[in-house]
């Protein structure tokens, strides 16, 4: 058997992914910042650059580590559904910028999903283990509770550097783009566009 036998990932999906329609929001720790901003720019620049989603409706927020992750999930996607309007100048962000028909491009209903962002590293206590299994039940039972997808874009971490080499894209590894493409794939599964 060789030394490597498959492709580590996930496999491209089947059918092009259009997000040009969607309202995606990204939630994400201040917690190990530097690592987590870089996880964060890449989830970014794939929804825009290669799925379509325009930078005005993708609305970020952050939480300081990921025990706060679910939960403020949860908060977003709710506020996302009430002020959600025909007549909503502005829903969770800042004045809809106008295309150039003059008409604004930006998407004014619920979030059609939420990426969570994150690392936990192993320190010298259970804390790691507690903190991974919260997160990890927490992030699931919001999107089961909500009916919107809500990925789990969190790196359960035993080292530095094994955080450094999973958060980057330096060895081979993309997970942020993986991350964001699951957010398309899951909301135009939702929506029934796929």
């Amino acid at each position: 058997m060789s030394e490597k036998t498959f492709e580590k990932g996930v496999s491209d999906p089947t059918q092009k992914l259009d997000g040009s329609g969607l309202r995606i929001c990204i939630v994400h720790t201040r917690w190990n910042y530097a690592l987590v901003d870089n996880m964060y720019k890449s989830v970014y620049e794939t929804l825009i650059n290669k799925y379509g989603v325009l930078a005005e409706n993708i609305f970020t927020d952050t939480v300081s580590g990921s025990y706060e992750l679910p939960m403020a999930a949860k908060q977003l996607i709710d506020a996302s559904k009430s002020q959600a309007s025909a007549t909503a100048s502005d829903l969770l962000g800042s004045p809809s910028p106008a295309n150039k028909e003059g008409k604004s491009s930006k998407k004014t209903g619920p979030f059609d999903a939420v990426i969570c962002l994150g690392i936990v590293i192993k320190g010298g206590t259970a804390h790691f283990e507690y903190i991974c299994d919260a997160v990890t039940h927490g992030i699931m039972r919001v999107q089961l509770d909500t009916g919107v997808p809500v990925i789990f874009g969190v790196l359960t971490c035993y080292n530095d550097e094994q955080a450094i080499a999973r958060s980057s894209t330096e060895e081979g590894f993309h997970h942020s783009e993986e991350w964001a493409a699951a957010a398309v794939e899951s909301a135009l599964r939702t929506n029934r566009k796929l």
